[in-house]
């Protein structure tokens, strides 16, 4: 095991028995150091890549505000890593989107039984019925309805990895525009089935929330043509 390894392995366990909770301060590097016997070097390593991950923030200098103190910021690391592993097509878009239809059907799903306010969705549906919006708004605020959606279903998780999921595909929906050549009759199919979807949502239709949303991804993405595989040479 690596030296900076011992050192994430020996913060993990204290965060999992209490002895470590957000907000509390960290030892400084010598003390971490010594107590592990490894080198400061390690600890570094170790410290960046808590604060790559979103779990530390590190403050130079000295004084009340200097040092490392955990945080529990998790989103912006994760919608980086995901953002960059679908661009190196680690994961191919027809692979983000079949996680998707699986994460927001069960996510509508639980928003017709929580009874949550759908006034921020209701207000990003009345946004998007703007007859003189562009397409490019509308996509951006479309991606904010399905977020807001998955925010509904109470799941804090579910919520960030759909955040995630549309910040990693977003380039791609985008790239989307000049393939479609009907966009204003796409355009009042999405806007359909968006009020369908929290029509269900709100009426308590459990199932029919869930299979209206499946459709409604699954038919977007084969019209824009994003489920054909694209070319490593651009274009």
């Amino acid at each position: 095991m690596r030296a900076s390894d011992v050192v994430l392995r020996h913060l993990e366990a204290q965060l999992e028995d209490g002895t470590l909770v957000v907000g509390m301060r960290l030892p400084g590097e010598r003390t971490l150091a010594e107590q592990l016997g490894v080198s400061r070097g390690s600890v570094r390593e170790a410290l960046q890549v808590l604060e790559a991950m979103g779990v530390l923030r590190r403050a130079v200098g000295s004084g009340q505000d200097a040092g490392a103190v955990l945080v529990a910021e998790p989103s912006a690391p994760l919608d980086s890593a995901l953002r960059l592993h679908v661009a190196t097509r680690a994961f191919d878009v027809q692979q983000v989107v079949e996680t998707r239809m699986l994460l927001e059907s069960w996510a509508v799903g639980r928003a017709a039984t929580t009874g949550g306010s759908l006034d921020a969705a209701r207000a990003l549906l009345a946004d998007m019925d703007d007859p003189d919006l562009d397409v490019r708004d509308f996509l951006r605020l479309d991606a904010r309805f399905h977020v807001e959606l998955a925010a509904l279903s109470g799941n804090a998780l579910v919520a960030l990895i759909m955040t995630s999921i549309r910040g990693s595909i977003e380039a791609y929906v985008q790239r989307s525009v000049p393939r479609v050549t009907d966009w204003p009759d796409l355009l009042a199919k999405l806007r359909r089935e968006h009020h369908a979807v929290l029509d269900a949502v709100a009426a308590g239709d459990v199932a029919g929330a869930s299979a209206t949303v499946v459709r409604h991804i699954a038919e977007f993405y084969e019209r824009s043509g994003l489920q054909q595989p694209e070319s490593r040479g651009g274009g």
